[in-house]
């Protein structure tokens, strides 16, 4: 808890402000222009080329429906994701079938040869969530990824975004808006709805709060961190099923992965100079097999800090992470 604790808090720090500054920006940057009606049967259609083209496997595992993405697997030859669809918002699932691949390319990237025993399996939940995060953030809300698939996306839906441009396009995915559900929130706001999460845990745990004062509380910090005035109970402390299925402790992964993710993406931009150029090319080979190499083929042969610093060179350290959002959204918001 005490590492933990040490991360968020730094994370805390650097978030609250900066995200009053993005607030305080003159610069217009929002999701309106790409609002419209957008055929499910075509989001389906783009989501699986996507999840093609980043390398995976459909011979090993198969795209489906739910009302909540998520990943499974049971094998390293049978690695299944799913998604959820809107018509008012095709990055909703986009995004959750990027995610879901990411963690679907580390299962069946596991080796199949010692499947049954810790050497064919993922070391950890921190980790495993920075492989979904660095494809769905880092890769798959970038510049380079999308001067790629975008021209195919302009194909998909011609209305609204024959006229929209890539540049307008970009800024426009990667608005920062405070919001109520967590699994819908930008990069920047994320953290921070782990970190209400993480801190209410703790209060709970020692005592200092009961899990009837758990609406207020909950309330008071969005309001505190978020700036937002909760509604009700479904948009606040009861979208989650962690609690309710008994998973305390379990949101700080999600957080770690966000910090894994970053330092793991500056170590490939690091040995790979020509990254970019690739992803703009539709090429994603080199970075999956980077990922194959120092992560996935390992299983839990090392800790996740051990595999970490073999990747990268270092421990996890939270300041690749705010050195990403600072540099990405200080571009995109003028700061």
């Amino acid at each position: 808890m005490e590492e933990i604790a040490t991360a968020l808090s730094d994370l805390r720090n650097f978030l609250a402000p900066f995200l009053v500054k993005i607030r305080n920006s003159k610069a217009k940057v929002s999701r309106d222009v790409i609002a419209g009606d957008f055929d499910i049967e075509k989001q389906k259609a783009f989501c699986a080329l996507a999840a093609k083209q980043i390398g995976y496997d459909f011979d090993a595992g198969r795209l489906d429906v739910s009302a909540h993405p998520f990943s499974t697997s049971v094998h390293p030859q049978d690695s299944r994701i799913t998604t959820r669809y809107d018509r008012s918002d095709f990055m909703q699932s986009i995004s959750g079938v990027i995610h879901e691949t990411g963690h679907a390319l580390y299962d069946q990237g596991l080796p199949a040869e010692h499947f049954g025993t810790p050497l064919a399996e993922a070391v950890s939940l921190g980790i495993h969530e920075s492989q979904s995060r660095l494809w769905e953030n880092l890769v798959g809300k970038s510049r380079a990824f999308w001067t790629y698939f975008y021209p195919l996306l302009q194909q998909t839906f011609p209305k609204p975004l024959r006229n929209v441009s890539l540049d307008t396009f970009y800024r426009a995915i990667n608005t920062v808006q405070p919001s109520f559900i967590r699994v819908e929130a930008d990069e920047v706001t994320y953290n921070l709805h782990i970190i209400l999460r993480f801190e209410i845990e703790v209060a709970l745990i020692e005592g200092s709060i009961t899990v009837e004062e758990l609406p207020r509380v909950w309330n008071s910090k969005m309001k505190e961190l978020l700036t937002l005035d909760v509604p009700d109970d479904s948009m606040g402390l009861l979208q989650d099923v962690h609690w309710s299925g008994g998973m305390i402790g379990y949101f700080p992964t999600y957080s770690l992965g966000n910090l894994y993710s970053a330092q793991l993406f500056a170590a490939v931009r690091r040995d790979v100079p020509t990254l970019d150029s690739e992803m703009a090319s539709g090429e994603f080979g080199t970075l999956l097999s980077w990922l194959r190499e120092k992560i996935h083929v390992h299983g839990k042969d090392y800790s996740a800090q051990e595999l970490a610093k073999n990747a990268t060179g270092e421990k996890l350290n939270s300041k690749y992470f705010a050195d990403y959002v600072s540099k990405k959204y200080g571009e995109i918001y003028d700061l």
